[in-house]
């Protein structure tokens, strides 16, 4: 029986481009380039490339085209696919006894249930994956297209202890996978899940001295806490970590990246932030994160937080700085009524009052707290309040804004002062969309509150820029200037 051919259709063609030259048009569907099937999005840019090279497409009456093509290398076609990877996602073969999506309720959107495990949006979207799913072709893929970094959910380096937790008899055989994407210069980021009594003391311990094996294409690693919702009736028992827990799941890192610095210049091992917050100890200080490498895991985003929020105050007091100075310049006193404005700005004594509120969840609230109290020393006019939001909805020991929903926004918000505005976290929405976790959108949330919305970016520059009402960019681009 012939094999059936991978085919690809077209969703639009760029105006102006060589396909629209080529009279292609959206429906037609692609099925070879040079002479080769297009697995996914990475065949079909690695071929696409060459200055000579002839495509083959289907039309919508079923003629097929050859077509030969001359261009510049790496010049694009102009084509855009149904499907944005050209080929199906691949989703979760585990059950693993931490798995955040099997804590979640039923009745949710169907998105929120899907497992991804796909390689390839670890290299696109920067998603972290087992490996379980993935063959040696797949290996020989990402190392012959180069594709990095490639970020692994490690959890263990214990074969045995993998395979139990992520429910999965083959979740130990992936460390080969691991060793030819070293040997091959493949740069990756791990992390671990950790799960009190049976990942931490002694065997994570062991992964650590494991994973630096890996050194120096394993670029970072990542201790998180595992998440906790109240939704998890038939579920492996877990409990969450205490005070002396954090402590030593802290002090275990600190020790080892203090011997892997000597080695190596890199920390390589990070606790995420809710370990600090837990024990209650001061962050880390900012070159110990080795240039922010887990940020999307929660390492470092306080400090970083912190970090542009004090730049961006400092940027304002430049500016105010330099608004005086052009005053003081003026003869005969012509400017004086405008230099005592700017004075009285200075120091906030004329600015016109303003009041916002900012909701925000349980980790990050006494943190905002003290960098609301850092801002008011350069605009006092400004009153915030800050409102910690507990996650009724997945329960409290969730305490990270990116899992609230509208609903328990709406419920403890409801009747209290919000002033002008209300700043939210865009952690709480959908990517790219203004919805939440539970489908209630900003703008219902909005009419119910009966107060305007502003969706705050996650740097101190946009912090500061929501609060003070100040543009801090476009002062740092006049600066430039």
């Amino acid at each position: 029986m012939k094999k059936k051919c991978m085919e690809h259709k077209i969703k639009s063609v760029c105006p102006g481009s060589i396909a629209e030259e080529l009279e292609l048009e959206p429906g037609d569907v692609l099925l070879a380039v040079n002479g080769q099937e297009i697995e996914d999005i990475f065949d079909y840019h690695y071929y696409i490339n060459e200055e000579y090279l002839t495509v083959l497409v289907r039309k919508a009456d079923g003629e097929e085209w050859e077509l030969e093509i001359e261009k510049e290398f790496e010049e694009d076609l102009g084509i855009t696919f149904e499907n944005s990877l050209m080929d199906e996602y691949r989703s979760c073969r585990n059950k693993c006894i931490f798995c955040f999506i099997d804590q979640m309720p039923k009745g949710m959107r169907d998105t929120l249930y899907f497992k991804d495990d796909d390689s390839r949006l670890s290299f696109l979207q920067g998603n972290y994956v087992t490996l379980t799913n993935m063959s040696d072709h797949d290996i020989d893929r990402i190392i012959r297209y180069h594709l990095e970094p490639i970020n692994i959910s490690f959890h263990t380096m214990n074969p045995q202890l993998r395979c139990k937790m992520l429910n999965n008899r083959f979740a130990g055989d992936i460390f080969p996978k691991i060793k030819r994407l070293a040997q091959a210069g493949i740069e990756m980021n791990g992390q671990i899940v950790l799960c009190k009594g049976i990942n931490d003391g002694a065997e994570l311990e062991y992964s650590i001295q494991k994973l630096t094996e890996y050194l120096p294409y394993l670029r970072s690693v990542s201790v998180v806490p595992v998440g906790l919702t109240k939704f998890r009736d038939g579920l492996y028992p877990l409990e969450g970590f205490e005070k002396e827990d954090a402590c030593a799941v802290i002090d275990c890192i600190e020790a080892w990246q203090k011997k892997i610095y000597k080695e190596y210049g890199l920390h390589f091992m990070h606790a995420s932030d809710e370990w600090y917050i837990l024990a209650g100890r001061p962050f880390p200080e900012e070159a110990r994160y080795d240039g922010y490498l887990q940020l999307e895991n929660g390492v470092g985003m306080m400090r970083l937080l912190a970090q542009e929020t004090r730049a961006a105050l400092a940027k304002m007091q430049n500016q105010k700085r330099r608004q005086m100075q052009e005053y003081s310049v003026q003869e005969n006193g012509i400017w004086k009524t405008g230099k005592q404005n700017v004075q009285s700005q200075t120091s906030g004594s004329s600015a016109q009052p303003r009041e916002l509120s900012l909701a925000t969840g349980r980790l990050a609230a006494p943190y905002l707290e003290q960098l609301y109290q850092e801002i008011r020393a350069y605009a006092p006019e400004v009153t915030l309040h800050i409102y910690e939001i507990r996650n009724d909805f997945f329960g409290e020991k969730i305490t990270v804004s990116g899992l609230l929903t509208g609903t328990d926004l709406l419920a403890q918000l409801k009747g209290r002062p919000l002033g002008q505005e209300l700043l939210l976290p865009v952690s709480m929405l959908r990517s790219g969309e203004q919805v939440f976790l539970d489908d209630m959108t900003v703008e219902q949330l909005e009419r119910a509150l009966q107060i305007k919305i502003r969706i705050v970016k996650s740097s101190g520059y946009d912090f500061v820029r929501a609060v003070t009402g100040q543009d801090i960019a476009q002062e740092e681009e006049e600066a430039d200037e």
